[in-house]
């Protein structure tokens, strides 16, 4: 069984105090009373979330959890104490947050975005505001064009930073946000862009945009990377277009008549021209 997580354990056996569970690895932890179910059989399968009680011992409990390990959640902080802040995860025991791991500074009644992880020293189940620390970019597991779950992060100067897959940083730049946003949100987006040191440009997934196919939103990009003009019409030779957009004649002509019905671009003699 895996703390922090929810487990598919079998029932053991019945005592005074509840339930316990075995693990097919045989490794049995108490289900209280409070939460046995009013029916139950002896080797019944139940799922249930594994977590350590106020005197440090394996208890599992069927209530549902706001937060489970190696995953992002908005939380109330209910209490600061001298050792750190006290969560509200939706169970009888509250999720610590040392002073070391606060982005900044918890107050009770504050809401705070965190992560959820096991603590190899003290092999508690802790929260981190600084939620930076647990994304990677390094190694991408997604593609331009892949539809993706965004966690709103926190806001900056030009837009709203993202958590990808819970296990990205991305960027939603302000120009393309239209809906009120708000640190902890969760919705469906799209990898607009990867740019150079695998940094992702998201944009929330309206119908326009997932209209558009691959090869028209490599042209918007070009355009974007090159100050709005790129130096191709549908008159240019074949290989000069494969040189700067990697892609046909054929797939460019129908990409540009594209983006010229939704009128994101203008054709001129000289090349093509975003539209602002």
């Amino acid at each position: 069984m895996e703390l922090g997580k929810i487990n598919t354990l079998e029932i053991l056996r019945e005592t005074d105090h509840g339930i316990y569970l075995i693990d097919v690895n045989d490794e049995e932890v108490l289900l209280p009373n409070r939460y046995v179910p009013a029916e139950f059989k002896i080797w019944d399968k139940i799922d249930v979330f594994v977590y350590l009680d106020n005197e440090e011992r394996p208890v599992a409990t069927t209530d549902k959890p706001y937060i489970t390990r190696n995953n992002f959640a908005l939380l109330r902080c209910n209490q600061v104490t001298e050792y750190g802040a006290f969560l509200d995860w939706g169970l009888v025991k509250e999720l610590f947050c040392p002073f070391q791991e606060q982005a900044f500074k918890m107050k009770p009644g504050g809401w705070y975005l965190v992560y959820c992880y096991l603590d190899e020293k003290s092999n508690r189940l802790v929260a981190s505001s600084k939620t930076n620390r647990f994304l990677d970019n390094k190694d991408l597991t997604v593609n331009e064009f892949d539809e993706v779950d965004l966690i709103v992060s926190h806001p900056s100067e030009i837009g709203m930073n993202v958590i990808v897959n819970n296990k990205h940083h991305g960027l939603i730049f302000k120009d393309t946000i239209f809906k009120d946003l708000s640190v902890g949100d969760k919705l469906k987006g799209v990898v607009k862009k990867i740019r150079p040191g695998n940094k992702i440009d998201i944009v929330l997934g309206q119908i326009g945009y997932r209209n558009i196919e691959p090869n028209a939103q490599r042209i918007l990009n070009e355009l974007e990377d090159n100050s709005g003009f790129i130096k191709l019409t549908d008159k240019s030779s074949p290989e000069a277009i494969k040189e700067q957009l990697q892609m046909s004649k054929k797939s460019f002509k129908k990409a540009i008549g594209t983006l010229y019905k939704q009128r994101q671009i203008e054709i001129k003699t000289d090349g093509i021209y975003l539209v602002n």
